[in-house]
């Protein structure tokens, strides 16, 4: 049975969302292209370059550098290239004449971290940040985009936006699964033990786990405030040799920062290896800015590429990467034997339920919860499945725990 449906849906844009997705969309051309070129050869099909990882290992951090992209944005870019050039190959074979693909249509893929659907909007990932366009439905409702991406029993898989140059138009083409009892079970749930490792932000950690482990951010909010400092006192001279040495401190910083957040990725992923953590959770990054308003824009520009650069290295470790609404995650209490939600059970970086009196770190209890949510989602979804039968199927799907100024903290189970 054919469990994935596609809807495709017109953009409503204000122009500076246009102007956005339009250099968003050329800057995905140019590393489709520079891709193209770093995998083709006139020589032989056999001298083309068809690994994907090697092709991403080498030109990621490259075309990090020189564009604005979102990291999921640029390994989009990349994996349609490679994909193009494996296409080219097989007509190479059959004595075709052929040539480098070369990419003109704009059009981006974007998968479930880089777009985000609602019911009436989209998120989606651009140079200039998130922008949220609205859709432009049809008048005879129900729509395919209402028969499948609004019910609970679909997921969103991935999404095409294209840009049509008659219409002046962007659409988006987008692909659901049918995730409820007529759907195939997938090959993961075979072998549904897992373990889960939340991941809470914030601003005086940087990130905190749900082992229990901290990454405070005061050395990176002094250095940040630091460079601030400088940049002032450079542009208060105002010469020409002041402009030039704080063109010089913007590379240190950007080369800083980016080191700095590198390090945290690879802490974060060792730390999941260590405990032996199939996932890594983080909250849904969309409207940080509004969850946190006391956050700097270092603090939310850290946050973003520590999700980016944990996605890419976990994954070479066996380590999947997740996220999950991050609504009430703070406010929610996280042993599983109560779940109260109360505003008033946070107190700044203390957390103290109103119910039961359970009291630990705001952040670590936000951890816990993030990983608990994306456990009992999973949870719900392996039940589904037609082999759970009466649905009381077993399932060893744990956030891990970790001790906390004392307090043991034993994997959790995930329903």
């Amino acid at each position: 049975m054919d469990v994935r449906r596609t809807a495709v849906v017109k953009l409503d844009l204000s122009d500076e969302q246009r102007d956005a997705l339009h250099r968003t969309a050329e800057q995905y051309l140019y590393c489709a292209n520079r891709t193209g070129d770093y995998c083709w050869s006139d020589i032989s099909y056999t001298e083309c370059k068809t690994n994907k990882r090697e092709v991403r290992d080498a030109l990621y951090s490259k075309l990090r550098e020189e564009t604005d992209l979102q990291a999921q944005l640029v390994q989009a870019a990349i994996k349609r290239a490679v994909e193009a050039v494996k296409g080219v190959i097989e007509r190479w074979k059959k004595g075709q004449r052929v040539s480098c693909p070369t990419f003109t249509a704009k059009t981006m893929d974007y998968d479930a971290r880089s777009a985000t659907f609602y019911r009436n909007k989209v998120s989606l990932a651009t140079v200039e940040g998130r922008v949220e366009p609205s859709f432009v439905l049809p008048a005879d409702s129900p729509t395919p985009y209402e028969r499948y991406v609004l019910p609970e029993d679909y997921e969103f898989r991935e999404s095409t936006l294209r840009y049509d140059a008659a219409t002046d138009e962007f659409y988006i083409q987008l692909s659901t699964r049918r995730i409820d009892g007529d759907e195939e079970v997938p090959a993961d749930t075979e072998h549904p033990d897992q373990t889960v490792l939340g991941i809470d932000l914030g601003v005086n950690s940087l990130a905190v786990s749900s082992t229990g482990t901290f990454w405070q951010g005061d050395d990176y909010n002094h250095w940040c405030r630091e460079f601030e400092k400088r940049r002032g006192e450079m542009q208060q001279r105002g010469t020409q040799a002041a402009h030039n040495a704080l063109l010089r401190l913007g590379k240190r910083e950007d080369a800083w920062r980016k080191q700095y957040i590198h390090t945290v990725a690879n802490e974060l992923v060792a730390e999941a290896v260590e405990h032996d953590c199939d996932v890594i959770v983080f909250e849904d990054l969309s409207g940080i800015r509004e969850r946190l308003p006391h956050a700097k824009w270092h603090h939310v520009w850290a946050f973003r590429r520590l999700f980016e650069y944990v996605s890419y290295k976990a994954p070479e470790q066996g380590v999947s990467v997740e996220q999950v609404e991050p609504n009430h995650t703070s406010q929610r209490c996280s042993r599983t034997d109560c779940g109260f939600t109360h505003e008033d059970n946070r107190h700044g970086e203390h957390f103290e339920c109103q119910k039961c009196g359970y009291e630990v770190n705001a952040d670590y209890n936000g951890a816990k919860n993030i990983g608990l949510r994306y456990a009992r989602k999973r949870t719900h979804r392996l039940r589904s499945s037609p082999t759970s039968g009466s649905g009381d199927v077993e399932v060893d799907l744990r956030v891990n725990g970790g001790t906390l100024n004392g307090e043991s903290h034993r994997p959790i189970a995930g329903d």
